[in-house]
């Protein structure tokens, strides 16, 4: 018994070297990554049953004359038995595949020992496709890990020959022969198989390690490119932006050259080949139309398929990686090669990993400008709705002066020409200085003086070294605008309104009040926040305001109401300090 386990730990060298070479098949990797369907499920059966077969060839022949040590055996006689590791393909194909694929497998490899006879012939070759499907099904209660452990392998391998061995007292004949050949065959086949099983996993936990390991350093590999040469790209494609990005890129992908163009020309080329590869040569070949009109990666060979017909031109291979702006392919990446030998795998699933981060990069870029385009229009929008409301309200009461005090209504047009022109220059930028909106409100108080005469007071105090704050232009117009049609509205003589605006130890805080009717208690928890339509007051100005406030300073400087115990309304808001950029 001794020398039949060495004969069979020998043999299950030669099956180790098999499985080795199994674990570097593509298709083996799919099963790893459990992308099963009816059609790989037929493959990898018949894969793992030719290892099987393997594993049965693997073999020694044992008989009541002794050990049969050949590799190729053919035949067995009625008195013979084989000492084999076929159950090793079986089990592994059951625990990486199911069920089915260890039933397959085990089939295809029943049937191959089944055909060579031996008394223990229909016992073996029912036990393995059994064990397959065994293994199949206790692989399930493993299903979170990737690939079992070598411990458990181990365990399983154990039971998988005893099955076998079981079957065979059952099933085979005669019985003293049976058991005479179970006891020489039992404990070596144990052991192999058990083993051969284990060192299986082993090997495939090994190999994954080792793909995830390359894949995790060819991803930080290309997000590290993807960073440096970002900033570069997302400035536009000009030969200074390209020629930068083009050597940073030779220097992290070892590439014989790097080229960067455009979709009409060449913007910058470095290294091998830059005498004859000259920034401003148009797009000609094939090879590049096809990868700007795919947006895909294109690889080509030979100097016609890269579009070079210099004769000494040490270039043989290349690369595009399409750059990618919001699905638009808006220029190329060329890396190129001396062979093409060079292109291996390791160097397309960089290229494919950097063109996609490139890609989103670039995309990202592109949905934030885009989204700061949107808010600024909105911003732009939500002015235009201010200005006509105070203009229209203005130009009515001029029409009406005109009747009454035509002096007075020429001098409130000309205040009124004071305040647009105020207003314009105001509202070309989302902020302007406290000082700047302070004299936009004066102009405005001034049409106001001239509209309510003498119906109202209105006050305002500014503590100082807040004047270069910054705020939301036409912010504190409205806000009066709103007290004096609303607040004040049946006070036709006594109304008062107060501004003052105060500075603290990082911010600035605006508190507005007057004496009038104050605001509605059912609409105090919403005012500010939606646009309110029809009835008394209707806060679309007020609405406004609160959303620049918002949209420009943070959820903080919303406006806050509340209306004060002795009757009126007291609107307040806080901004941060932060002084004016530029003149």
């Amino acid at each position: 018994m001794d020398n039949l386990t060495l004969l069979l730990i020998e043999r299950m060298g030669i099956l180790l070297t098999l499985a080795f070479i199994l674990t570097r098949i593509p298709l083996f990797r799919q099963l790893l990554d459990r992308e099963l369907h009816m059609g790989t499920s037929i493959a990898f059966s018949l894969m793992f049953g030719l290892f099987g077969i393997a594993g049965t060839y693997a073999g020694v022949v044992v008989g009541e004359s002794g050990y049969l040590p050949a590799f190729w055996i053919f035949q067995l006689s009625a008195d013979e038995i084989i000492a084999n590791s076929t159950l090793v393909g079986v089990v592994i194909g059951g625990l990486l595949g199911g069920p089915l694929v260890g039933l397959g497998a085990g089939i295809i490899a029943g049937f191959h020992v089944f055909q060579m006879g031996g008394f223990g012939a229909v016992p073996i070759g029912l036990s393995i496709p059994i064990t397959g499907l065994l293994a199949g099904y206790v692989a399930r209660f493993f299903s979170q890990e990737r690939v079992i452990s070598p411990s458990k392998a181990l365990f399983i391998g154990m039971f998988a020959p005893v099955i076998q061995m079981s079957l065979l007292l059952i099933m085979a004949g005669p019985p003293d022969l049976v058991r005479t050949m179970v006891n020489i065959i039992g404990v070596p086949m144990v052991l192999t198989n058990s083993i051969s099983i284990a060192i299986f996993t082993t090997m495939i936990r090994v190999a994954l390690q080792e793909e995830e390991r390359s894949a995790a350093l060819e991803a930080e590999r290309a997000f590290k490119i993807a960073e440096r040469i970002q900033p570069h790209l997302q400035m536009g494609l000009t030969p200074q932006t390209a020629q930068a990005a083009a050597l940073l890129l030779q220097l992290e992908v070892k590439a014989a050259a790097v080229a960067v163009m455009d979709r009409k020309q060449l913007l910058a080329h470095v290294g091998a080949g830059a005498d004859h590869h000259l920034p401003g040569a148009q797009v000609q070949s094939d090879f590049e139309r096809r990868a700007m009109f795919s947006g895909g990666i294109e690889k080509g060979y030979g100097r016609e398929s890269i579009g070079c017909a210099h004769k000494n031109c040490t270039l043989q291979a290349a690369i595009l990686l399409p750059i990618r702006e919001g699905g638009t392919v808006i220029g190329l990446i060329k890396l190129y090669f001396r062979r093409p030998q060079q292109i291996g795998k390791v160097e397309e699933a960089l290229a494919r990993g950097l063109s996609n981060l490139i890609a989103n990069q670039m995309t990202l870029a592109l949905t934030e400008k885009m989204k700061g385009l949107m808010k600024d229009a909105e911003l732009r929008m939500l002015q235009a709705q201010i200005h006509p409301h105070f203009l229209f309200n203005t130009l009515n009461s001029i029409v009406t002066l005109i009747r009454i005090d035509p002096q007075l209504a020429r001098h409130m047009t000309i205040q009124l020409g004071t305040f647009m022109r105020l207003n314009l220059k105001l509202t070309s930028s989302p902020l302007v200085s406290v000082r700047q909106e302070l004299d936009h409100v004066n102009a405005y108080l001034e049409i106001v003086r001239i509209r309510f005469s003498e119906q109202l007071v209105i006050n305002c105090h500014v503590d100082e070294g807040i004047e270069e704050a910054m705020i939301p232009p036409g912010t504190l117009q409205p806000l009066i605008e709103n007290s004096i049609h609303h607040g004040l509205q049946n006070m036709p003589t006594g109304g008062e309104i107060n501004l003052a605006v105060k500075k603290t130890d990082s911010q600035v805080v605006f508190d507005l009040e007057d004496n009038g009717r104050g605001i509605p208690p059912e609409l105090l928890p919403i005012l500010g926040s939606v646009p309110m339509k029809g009835g008394e007051g209707n806060g679309i100005g007020v609405h406004n305001v609160n959303s620049r406030l918002v949209s420009l300073m943070g959820p903080g400087a919303k406006l806050v109401f509340s209306n004060k115990p002795e009757g009126g309304c007291h609107i307040t808001f806080t901004i941060p300090i932060q002084k004016e950029e530029s003149a």
